[in-house]
């Protein structure tokens, strides 16, 4: 399987399941593209196939899915998905979520928190990052604007001793998302664009923070699609609230930071 012609992009858009992802899979496809539909959750494979298929031509929805809570399953995707693309013209980083009310680790022995919004995705992304480039390809990540709270605990990342609140554990892994996203954009191979982006004016992972819940997200499905076409001007690396940069984490703006957190994952990603 390979990127489709230059008139058809291929887009995989992660956590399809999601209101946001499966609003993003949507437009994709209302633009005319392929877009290869990630899901976490297996049982929901059944439904979110059938509903994006209904408003799409044959072949346009391919379904994958790897569930963020298990690496293994993050490592396979990649894996499978490199051997198959000799391009990708976008990856859509949608997949994420809430931290939950306790303290919980996966069975990899890591913060379920920052291992579904940070570690799967950024090691799903390496994984592509030969496919994107091949055909100058982008990858739009979606982060928070509570990164910009956030820090980066080195000394207990999996919250094994520190204190747990949910807010403090979202907003790191976010930042760590972001900072990896800058660090994409810097040291990736040429032809490879990389940004953040909160893309709503609401906090879409934490319905508490806002007063609309079941607010529509198709404004921030077309914002997200919008900045993964090559027609889009972006700065690489940058981090975007909507459609406008905007001032990212100090963090995120320190290459030695963004040095440190790359090592730390790396060193990872080497013992698994």
């Amino acid at each position: 399987m390979s990127a489709s012609s230059s008139s058809t992009r291929t887009v995989l858009v992660t956590g399809a399941e999601s209101r946001l992802g499966f609003a993003t899979a949507e437009r994709v496809i209302a633009d005319g593209d392929t877009v290869i539909a990630h899901i976490l959750d297996k049982s929901r494979a059944d439904e979110t196939l059938r509903l994006l298929q209904a408003a799409a031509r044959p072949g346009q929805v391919r379904m994958v899915q790897a569930d963020f809570a298990r690496l293994t399953e993050v490592d396979e995707l990649g894996r499978v998905l490199a051997a198959e693309l000799s391009g990708l013209d976008a990856l859509i980083n949608t997949a994420s979520m809430a931290a939950p009310q306790a303290k919980t680790h996966t069975e990899d022995g890591h913060e379920l928190t920052f291992q579904v919004n940070y570690l799967a995705p950024q090691r799903l992304t390496m994984a592509l990052v030969p496919a994107l480039a091949a055909v100058n390809g982008r990858v739009v990540t979606v982060t928070s604007r509570l990164h910009l709270g956030g820090n980066i605990d080195y000394s207990d990342l999996d919250r094994n001793r520190g204190i747990y609140t949910q807010t403090s554990i979202y907003a790191q892994s976010k930042l760590a998302l972001t900072m990896f996203s800058r660090s994409l954009a810097e040291t990736g191979p040429a032809g490879l664009t990389s940004v953040s982006v909160y893309p709503a004016d609401f906090e879409i992972d934490v319905p508490r923070f806002r007063n609309h819940r079941t607010a529509p997200l198709d404004s921030a499905a077309e914002v997200l699609v919008a900045l993964s076409a090559p027609g889009t001007p972006v700065v690489n690396g940058g981090y975007y609230e909507g459609r406008d940069q905007a001032n990212a984490a100090a963090l995120v703006r320190s290459s030695r930071a963004r040095t440190r957190l790359a090592a730390w994952s790396n060193r990872l990603a080497r013992t698994a």
